[in-house]
């Protein structure tokens, strides 16, 4: 992104209508400002698509399959969140752990100075990275949960809420992601912080909350990908509760809407120093 393409974004696109970004309001500023992120970083994300396609994959799938050989096959609903957590944890490795890798990167680089002297709003920096990369990570999305489904025996037919929850638990997994990618003074501990948040998630996403301890249910409603991932496994069954589904979708959102925000202003105090 150029400073001349940003700077004809704020002046209101080829119509020229708008003439700065504080008449568009702050929803549409945002969404302005995160779509020139995204494809800016959408052109450096191509470079490693390969790995984003098939390793992000091959990791849920090779969770799916060690965890056949031990799961209680009697336990249909440990079935169903093994396979809801596998397909979340494609968007976790994304939106968590690459996101705060390159916003550590980004911080190192100076590259947030340069967004803040487009006055790129710090929620728009971590969604439209997000996003770029989450493009490539939906692929490996779909067909772990196609095959996750196909080999613990779950229904196919409702797997179009992934349309919902793929987005939801991305954001809410960037807006964290960005969260360690901006607080970590390095970016080495950028990338432990983006390790151990996937180590999280995935023994969170993948054990369902009534088989776990107390004290690790409540560490468990703290990490927004769960509710992603309880919605998912809830469509599994044969009778579905769709306003629980809804109800963890919009925890989701509040999260990342939440987390987001939390980000910005982060971004804000940093590049203000």
């Amino acid at each position: 992104m150029s400073a001349t393409s940003w700077s004809a974004v704020r002046a209101g696109g080829a119509g020229g209508a708008v003439q700065s970004p504080a008449m568009l309001g702050e929803c549409a500023r945002l969404g302005v400002a995160t779509a020139v992120v995204f494809t800016q970083q959408l052109q450096r994300a191509r470079v490693a698509r390969i790995p984003l396609l098939f390793v992000a994959a091959l990791q849920s799938i090779g969770i799916l399959l060690l965890l056949r050989g031990v799961v209680d096959t009697s336990s249909v609903l440990t079935e169903q969140q093994v396979v809801a957590g596998a397909t979340v944890l494609v968007a976790a490795f994304v939106c968590l752990n690459l996101l705060a890798q390159r916003l550590g990167a980004l911080r190192a680089e100076g590259g947030l100075d340069y967004y803040a002297a487009l006055a790129v709003p710090g929620s728009a920096v971590a969604l439209g990275t997000a996003g770029a990369y989450g493009v490539f990570a939906v692929p490996g999305a779909v067909v772990t949960a196609v095959a996750g489904a196909a080999l613990y025996g779950l229904p196919l037919s409702r797997l179009w809420i992934l349309a919902a929850v793929l987005p939801l638990a991305a954001a809410s997994l960037a807006g964290l992601g960005a969260l360690l990618g901006l607080l970590a003074p390095k970016p080495e501990l950028a990338t432990v912080a983006g390790q151990l948040g996937m180590s999280a998630v995935i023994f969170l996403n993948l054990i369902p909350a009534h088989r776990l301890p107390l004290v690790l249910r409540a560490l468990r409603a703290l990490v927004p990908s769960t509710y992603a991932a309880d919605a998912l496994a809830e469509t599994f069954h044969a009778r579905v509760a769709w306003a629980s589904v809804g109800l963890d979708l919009l925890i989701c959102l509040g999260v990342a809407i939440a987390a987001l925000a939390l980000a910005g202003g982060l971004f804000r105090r940093q590049v203000n120093r």
